[in-house]
């Protein structure tokens, strides 16, 4: 296969933006950037203590910044924060300049995955569940609107999901 230019993936937390995207990377001989790691690099902050100290839309706004530097920057794999895309601009930034996969998993398949992270400030909640279930009904159609690729990735191993964006990578390029 010849490089993609760039690959950006969205999706819930717990979906497998960044280990899928780390591996995808890999494989296609692409360098790797995950959108919270490097707005964590350039502030020296952690991003529970960005929402903490300046809300979600402090955060956004420094997301939306990040984004639209790290579009130009490839071809690359990256690793989009799971609310990137409530922005429309975002959205529009993301489908202009590279193939947008949505990595999607069942609500279960996510409380397993994020269950023990203290790095998700939107599920510091009593019921994570809820949460989870909440801004997967918001943010699906946002998802599905973006994207050139839907995959599934609940219960299913790294190399596989890779294989699957790969065969279909090749199938947008060829125009089928």
């Amino acid at each position: 296969m010849t490089k993609p230019g760039n690959l950006f993936l969205v999706g819930l937390m717990g979906a497998g933006k960044t280990t899928i995207g780390k591996a995808l990377a890999k494989r296609l001989h692409l360098p790797f950037r995950d959108s919270d790691h490097e707005i964590e690099q350039r502030t020296g902050a952690a991003i529970p203590l960005i929402f903490d100290l300046e809300g979600e839309a402090g955060f956004r706004a420094r997301e939306s910044a990040m984004l639209a530097e790290l579009v130009t920057a490839g071809p690359l794999v990256l690793a989009t924060g799971g609310g990137a895309v409530l922005d429309p601009a975002n959205r529009a930034l993301l489908k202009q300049h590279g193939r947008v996969i949505y990595l999607c998993a069942p609500v279960e398949q996510l409380l397993k995955r994020t269950a023990n992270s203290r790095h998700r400030p939107l599920l510091r909640t009593p019921d994570p569940r809820a949460r989870l279930e909440e801004l997967l009904r918001a943010r699906d159609p946002l998802y599905r609107e973006t994207a050139d690729i839907v995959i599934e990735t609940g219960g299913r191993g790294v190399n596989s999901v890779v294989e699957e964006i790969i065969t279909r990578l090749e199938t947008v390029a060829s125009g089928e």
